[in-house]
């Protein structure tokens, strides 16, 4: 029997991880006609998460407060709507939701069927919370818009992280050379995942190491976005997606820029599961916290050197 009320972790207000409430008897989530109502085992945290809480998005998302963070999930579905026709009560799914709703920080979700997919075989809930938006987020740069083919050079930064860790290990399924950028101590673990090169930038330019790239993975902005032009060949693209590139610098260097903001497909998903299911990619997890201790784990998100995933365990 489905209960009336949940916990869940909201903010009433804009600001610091101190705004993180854990609440009681919180309301569930109105079911729509294609929604599925998802029990949540876990629930992964990504910077999107504590960028809207301090109220960074507000021009760009339209979100009423009280809100619940969070949209990264994985869980079973209780309740299913009546145009939601690919899933059944059971069904173990994962999904990034759609972000303009409620999220993951809490007991219950609802998911639009078309964003939801099932879950890998071969992965926990836990784990399985830590792929939807970093995978998607991968795939959508690097798949959809850099149309990476194999045999292609592909530079990736911070690819110790969340979307860098599947980054690199999408890029080697479909074929690439990868050349990853991380610090000394995820040396092991990049190669592991399949790095073809490996640059510790905190002792050498990145620039000075990588040529004649096919794309960029630009996950950081800032500086390292501004640097990554000149490793580029001619046709070349960089794919930002924290910092739109500057069109101009583009057109200067001829080679092509683009921002990837993601949307969520269980389409996708459902060939991520396939290749996680394959053993060819997997999340990496940083660590993993209690619900209730959602602000701690913005703080460590926010710290910017997670190697992985950080996960909220919602429910065994």
């Amino acid at each position: 029997m489905t209960p009336a009320t949940m916990q869940a972790v909201r903010i009433h207000a804009y600001g610091g991880p101190e705004i993180l409430h854990h609440e009681e008897n919180v309301p569930l989530p109105s079911l729509k006609p294609d929604d599925l109502l998802v029990r949540v085992r876990a629930a992964a945290v990504n910077p999107v998460d504590w960028k809207i809480r301090e109220g960074r998005l507000q021009n760009v998302l339209h979100h009423t407060l009280p809100l619940t963070l969070g949209w990264d999930v994985s869980g079973e579905v209780v309740e299913v709507g009546p145009e939601a026709h690919a899933f059944t009560m059971g069904d173990a799914v994962y999904a990034r939701p759609d972000i303009e709703r409620d999220g993951a920080y809490a007991e219950y979700i609802t998911v639009k069927a078309s964003e939801a997919a099932r879950k890998p075989t071969t992965l926990d809930h836990v784990h399985a919370a830590a792929v939807p938006l970093t995978a998607l987020t991968a795939w959508q740069s690097l798949v959809t818009t850099a149309q990476l083919k194999a045999g292609q050079t592909v530079l990736i930064h911070a690819a110790a992280g969340g979307v860098g860790s599947l980054a690199v290990q999408l890029a080697k399924a479909l074929g690439a050379r990868v050349i990853a950028t991380a610090s000394a101590v995820n040396t092991g673990l990049v190669t592991h995942l399949g790095a073809d090169q490996f640059i510790d930038y905190t002792q050498t330019r990145f620039e000075e190491a990588a040529k004649d790239v096919d794309v960029v993975l630009d996950t950081c902005g800032g500086d390292t976005q501004a640097r990554s032009w000149s490793v580029l060949k001619p046709g070349g693209i960089l794919v930002s997606v924290v910092d739109p590139p500057p069109e101009a610098m583009a057109v200067e260097r001829g080679v092509r820029s683009a921002f990837v903001f993601i949307q969520p497909s269980g389409e996708q998903l459902t060939t991520i599961t396939q290749l996680i299911d394959e053993s060819r990619m997997k999340p990496i997890i940083h660590t993993v916290l209690p619900l209730r201790e959602a602000r701690q784990a913005h703080v460590i998100s926010q710290g910017g050197h997670a190697r992985g995933k950080i996960v909220l365990r919602v429910a065994d």
